[in-house]
């Protein structure tokens, strides 16, 4: 934790710690954290905000500049993240050492697979979300404020002891929306850094650029889904905007970090062949043909539970869209067993990584090479 942040008196007692608590994590704490998990967890108060990315106004009012949304709050008003909060003219976050989620994952299901293939990772997630997705997954989590669910008391130190202690290569963050608890990630990922721990996040990239860059840092790899490739598709579905995210993602590519995007396929919402054209034709030009991309498969949840699975077919369909306009690596996400679930050596062909779903199955590449042909594949596999 940064030392020169302030944070609020501490807000008391938090419900059970069970929620979004797997076995593999709850292993993670030890004696004395099992024994705690029979009890309530006591969280750390509210966090300030990074004061480089908010303002005050006058009369107690403050300007938040961590995502586009710019809110501005009059004293006790939250943002539409919902975990930041005027307090008094200061702005806090109440998404800070209190996750509703921890799970040890494999990196493959954020989904990553040019990253430390079959590595896993503790993955951690907080409430609050700055979007409003209409399919989401994760709503119980992500509509709620962190104040309102089921948490454990989890500072950055205790996550990096975890992970140390179990040799777990990389902390995820994930799940729900980590822009919504940046200072979090900002805080756990300077610490992992200097272990030599990984750091990873899934995130749909609704940030403004500076606070992307400052995550760069300390980030080794983003998978960011890039959700639809039309201003009418974010506003109608997600309550957001295209071009800051194309923004970020830029800004994310010029920083240097590891980058997979990830699109999740909507019947009749963004699936037409001419938008998939536009997202690949994109990716070629901004992000290069080397940057994998995962069509994933919509199964019905939240808002959209009378919508049908995507078709098979329909990803096929987006998947031969983008090797025709050139991308080397393009996959298929949430179909298993699928061919489009393997790692192709571009140059040759071979299958190189072998996976059943999430599990890597058979992993033949040498110092991140092909065997057969010798040709060098993007990503970090050591």
């Amino acid at each position: 934790m940064s030392r020169r942040a302030r944070q609020l008196p501490d807000p008391g007692r938090r419900g059970l710690l069970g929620l979004g608590l797997s076995s593999a994590a709850l292993a993670l704490l030890g004696p004395a954290g099992r024994a705690l998990a029979a009890l309530e967890g006591r969280a750390a108060g509210p966090i300030e905000v990074d004061p480089r990315f908010w303002k005050k106004l006058p009369g107690e009012k403050t300007q938040c500049f961590i995502c586009p949304l710019d809110c501005v709050l009059e004293a006790g008003q939250t943002c539409f993240c919902r975990t930041r909060t005027n307090h008094e003219g200061e702005l806090f976050c109440h998404a800070y050492s209190n996750p509703c989620t921890l799970s040890v994952d494999a990196v493959e299901k954020l989904p990553l697979n040019h990253f430390l293939p079959g590595e896993q990772t503790l993955s951690i997630a907080f409430g609050g979300c700055n979007l409003r997705c209409l399919y989401c997954q994760n709503w119980a989590q992500s509509q709620s404020k962190p104040d309102d669910l089921k948490t454990y008391d989890y500072p950055p130190e205790r996550a990096l002891e975890a992970v140390v202690k179990k040799d777990i290569r990389a902390i995820a963050y994930t799940y729900t929306e980590p822009v919504v608890f940046f200072e979090y990630v900002r805080d756990v990922s300077a610490l992992a850094r200097q272990r030599g721990v990984k750091n990873v996040c899934a995130t749909a990239a609704f940030i403004e650029v500076e606070p992307v860059k400052e995550l760069c840092r300390t980030i080794d790899a983003f998978c960011v889904a890039l959700k639809g490739f039309s201003d009418k598709f974010y506003d109608k579905v997600c309550g957001s905007q295209l071009k800051p995210i194309l923004r970020a993602i830029e800004a994310i590519r010029a920083a240097g970090p590891w980058l997979e995007i990830v699109n999740l396929v909507l019947p009749s919402y963004n699936d037409s062949q001419a938008e998939i054209k536009k997202l690949c034709h994109w990716i070629r030009l901004e992000l290069g043909v080397k940057t994998p991309l995962h069509f994933a498969r919509f199964t019905p949840e939240y808002r959209m539970r009378d919508l049908p699975p995507t078709p098979v077919k329909t990803l096929e369909q987006c998947r031969e869209i983008a090797r025709d306009e050139g991308l080397e690596h393009v996959y298929i996400l949430n179909v298993s067993p699928h061919d489009a679930n393997q790692t192709y050596c571009p140059r040759c062909g071979k299958v190189l990584i072998k996976r059943l779903g999430f599990d890597v199955l058979e992993n033949q590449l040498k110092n991140g090479a092909c065997p057969y042909c010798s040709s060098a594949l993007p990503g970090v596999w050591a």
